[in-house]
């Protein structure tokens, strides 16, 4: 364990020392990449949600595709195309990539394109194929869709569909940096534009694989697997754990849900040196795994309610075996 995970600890700390103050969404990023999922970022503009994407890019022997999302992009702008080659070619026709086909792939403020351009993603992210005029293309082995996205009551944006909501891994939350770290951030812009960084060895893809293959032994006990089933449970059935929670909650989570819970506690756990999941690990995760997979009631937003609050208050009345 020691040789993938001291790799990634040392990804951990390079991202870090670029991404000032906001460890938990380095941390949460790793987590997404060892579980071969997809990570929502949602902050306001300028809270460096761009940044740590391609800070991991280039900490990583990885190719990094980026597409700025607007109101006129087509479907075909992202998965490719059909080149017409001319009649004197042999094959009339010729594949043209988009910019999906890529190991890591940014979806910068994907909530400014519309429904159809958003849904082009599902396939790459839930099959990693894209399927251009009938052909299959498949991607590599190493595929992340990592998208940003600026709050929906911002103008100009467009809420993401349900069902593409729940096909992302995690919900990350960027939120403002503290005083101090607001200081450090403008010394450490201004000392790159007179001094730039040294670029390190960039982690090989292998270490990545490795890492997830020693992800997939970390142990979950019987009752850990039953504490996953009940907080996904009480987000089905809330007014049988709480009076506040039946009305707050709508529609629970999905099994998508149950299932990131799993994985992302086991990845959890493997970061943290433990061989064996912990109630601790569930909980470290479970408001990045869940809050973009519940539906909250009316009554929850009108007592200016989030999911963040809602969570924590099922954890609150789940209990564990």
């Amino acid at each position: 364990m020691a040789n993938a995970l001291e790799s990634l600890n040392t990804l951990r700390s390079e991202m870090e020392q670029s991404i000032l103050g906001q460890s938990h969404v380095v941390e949460r990023l790793l987590l997404t990449l060892l579980c071969n999922g997809n990570a929502l970022l949602e902050g306001l503009p300028g809270l460096a949600k761009t940044r740590a994407v391609r800070s991991l890019a280039d900490n990583l022997h990885a190719e990094l595709s980026r597409i700025q999302f607007t109101p006129d992009l087509l479907p075909s702008d992202i998965t490719g195309s059909e080149i017409y080659l001319g009649e004197q070619a042999t094959e009339r026709f010729e594949f043209q990539p988009g910019p999906i086909i890529s190991n890591l792939v940014l979806a910068d403020e994907i909530n400014r394109a519309p429904a159809k351009v958003q849904a082009a993603l599902l396939e790459a992210m839930e099959e990693r194929q894209v399927t251009v005029n009938g052909t299959t293309h498949k991607l590599p082995e190493l595929f992340m869709v990592l998208a940003t996205q600026n709050p929906v009551e911002q103008e100009g944006t467009y809420p993401l569909p349900e069902a593409q909501m729940d096909r992302f891994l995690m919900h990350i939350q960027v939120n403002y940096p503290d005083d101090e770290t607001e200081q450090q951030i403008i010394r450490l812009v201004r000392g790159e534009a007179t001094a730039p960084a040294i670029a390190s060895e960039p982690l090989a893809q292998q270490v990545v694989f490795d890492a997830r293959k020693e992800i997939a032994q970390i142990e979950t006990p019987d009752s850990m697997e039953r504490y996953i089933v009940a907080i996904i449970a009480a987000s089905r059935r809330p007014a049988e754990y709480s009076e506040e929670l039946g009305r707050w909650i709508l529609v629970g989570a999905s099994p998508r849900g149950s299932l990131a819970l799993d994985k992302v506690s086991r990845a959890h756990a493997w970061l943290n040196g433990r061989s064996t999941v912990t109630p601790d690990d569930i909980r470290g995760v479970a408001h990045d795994c869940l809050r973009h997979r519940l539906m909250l009631s009316y009554e929850a937003r009108a007592e200016g309610v989030g999911p963040d609050e809602v969570i924590s208050a099922l954890l609150n009345n789940v209990a564990v075996e």
